[in-house]
């Protein structure tokens, strides 16, 4: 057996059978061209997955790299290896003068999560400038190229998700930024800055995710634990009838998104702990691991979590953060 502990970010202790590493598109034709291959989970920095107990399979790890860059009279062309280091890029763009990313700085994680999870923060969302993704298909032992109209991105969701889980490799991901571009300050606390530019957003992204969230460096953690619910306006209009100070943010014509992090506040579960897994004491949307955490602890906390804000809101929460067990993905 191979300990997980270092290979995500959660830290708990888990194993695998093996890890193997995928430095080249060689390498993973070759890999998955194996007749001995077992169950099997692809990671990239675990930084949005959490091994509950151990294992039984291989860990896939992406370690892909490199950077391509075409400069057009209207645009910047990239496509970045899947395995390149998600941060590492947005500071990159932003030394090129290349603007967009600025308000996703400092999300953990590998450049082929981020269309996995259309990771987004303060108004941006990745899949608005992903023009295509190329994945190795497992199942027919080929390349592929799948455009953005095909990726059906969703808030934190994608075809990635569903029908290509477990089933592609990706190996690249390719972004068009335009050189036109517009920044978004519109969400607290971007809009107090007072002529933002590129490299103030990223400055004060950067200093608001350090204050909020804990580095999982110091303390093991996955970020945001849950997503934040999208619920529609008639059920808002209900429930500011009896939590009149609910927040909100409006999605579209019909509905609004709900900050995860204050329905949990509100009920009392910051600094809960169960089995060294406690609710972070600052940002309750954070789930930590006090040093000694278990699988059963971060599934009793959680449970009881998603429970308890059904029970007063009437609103299921959805985990953010990936969670396998010994066969495969659990769910809550």
């Amino acid at each position: 057996m191979t300990s997980l502990k270092h290979s995500h970010t959660f830290g708990l202790n888990a194993s695998c059978e093996k890890i193997h590493y995928i430095d080249s598109i060689e390498a993973l034709k070759l890999h998955y061209q194996r007749s001995d291959r077992q169950a099997e989970y692809i990671l990239g920095e675990g930084s949005n997955t959490i091994f509950l107990d151990d294992f039984e399979g291989d860990v896939v790890l992406n370690q892909l790299k490199g950077k391509a860059h075409q400069e057009n009279e209207n645009s910047h062309n990239l496509s970045v290896g899947s395995g390149e280091n998600w941060h590492d890029l947005v500071s990159w763009t932003l030394a090129q003068k290349i603007y967009g990313f600025e308000n996703l700085a400092l999300i953990p994680g590998t450049v082929g999560a981020a269309p996995i999870q259309n990771i987004g923060a303060y108004g941006v969302e990745i899949a608005q400038f992903i023009t295509s993704v190329e994945f190795y298909d497992i199942d027919e032992n080929r390349m592929k190229l799948i455009k953005n109209e095909e990726c059906r991105f969703g808030y934190r969701d994608s075809i990635f998700k569903h029908e290509l889980f477990n089933r592609c490799f990706i190996t690249a991901v390719n972004f068009l930024l335009p050189k036109k571009h517009t920044v978004n300050a519109t969400y607290a606390p971007l809009d107090t800055l007072i002529k933002p530019c590129p490299e103030e957003i990223y400055t004060k992204v950067i200093e608001v995710r350090k204050s909020k969230l804990p580095d999982p460096k110091i303390q093991g953690n996955a970020g945001s634990f849950f997503k934040n619910p999208v619920i529609s306006k008639e059920k808002l209009k209900s429930l500011l009838a009896t939590h009149s100070k609910i927040p909100y943010f409006e999605v579209n014509d019909s509905a609004v998104k709900v900050p995860a992090a204050w329905l949990i506040d509100q009920l009392g579960f910051k600094g809960k702990e169960y089995r060294g897994v406690r609710c972070h004491d600052k940002q309750p949307l954070v789930l930590v691991n006090s040093g000694n955490g278990d699988g059963e602890g971060l599934l009793m906390l959680a449970r009881e979590i998603t429970q308890k804000v059904t029970q007063a809101f009437d609103i299921k929460l959805e985990n953010e953060v990936r969670l396998v067990g010994r066969q495969g993905l659990v769910t809550l």
